[in-house]
């Protein structure tokens, strides 16, 4: 298996950076994530915030689950990101973080990392997953896309490479196990999801 360079995974903050506005402009605005959103809202407890790891400029997923009446706290590692949200969404709190070193000392009812968990290592990830599970309440649901299988990847965003990772499927089942998660679906490249491989996992 060939090693991605590590200097491509650390220059994916900069490239979300450089090309925020942009980023925001030609993100689908279509909700193909829905049915998997409506199933975390389905289970998780209604009285909860909800955290949006990674949560880019807040479209379309915050702005989903916001409209859905749900109090939203988003974190990015993208300042720029961040400053699209607060003026989107001023009553939701938008936080400055890296998910890797993430501790807000609170719980959710819900915790959303699409399209920005796969751009930690596999390492970082194997630290990373129980940082978000700590940040799940009991009955509490994680939901995160990933990889179908252990491997690294390279894609574009605005024509410049990002990095992507993924651990298997067997060891994510065992890390969220670990962490007192029970795994509710987990889809490889699901095709009512623009072939997004998504896990769901309720906490006990």
């Amino acid at each position: 298996m060939t090693t991605l360079p590590p200097d491509l995974a650390e220059g994916t903050r900069a490239t979300y950076e450089r090309h925020a506005v942009a980023f925001d402009q030609h993100r689908h605005r279509v909700l193909t994530e829905r049915k998997w959103l409506d199933r975390l809202l389905a289970l998780c407890p209604p009285n909860l915030p909800l955290l949006d790891v990674g949560c880019g400029a807040g479209e379309p997923i915050a702005r989903y689950l916001i409209d859905a009446g749900r109090v939203v706290v988003g974190v990015d590692f993208a300042e720029s990101m961040l400053e699209l949200c607060r003026a989107r969404f001023p009553d939701q709190r938008w936080i400055s973080g890296d998910m890797r070193q993430l501790e807000l000392g609170e719980l959710f009812g819900g915790v959303v990392a699409w399209d920005s968990f796969f751009h930690l290592t596999r390492n970082e990830q194997r630290t990373t997953l129980p940082r978000l599970a700590r940040h799940t309440a009991s009955g509490g649901v994680l939901l995160f896309t990933c990889g179908p299988h252990d491997g690294e990847v390279v894609g574009t965003v605005e024509g410049e490479p990002v990095y992507h990772s993924s651990l298997s499927p067997a060891e994510y089942a065992s890390l969220l196990e670990r962490e007192g998660f029970v795994i509710e679906a987990f889809v490889a490249e699901d095709p009512d999801c623009d072939s997004h491989t998504v896990c769901l996992a309720r906490r006990r």
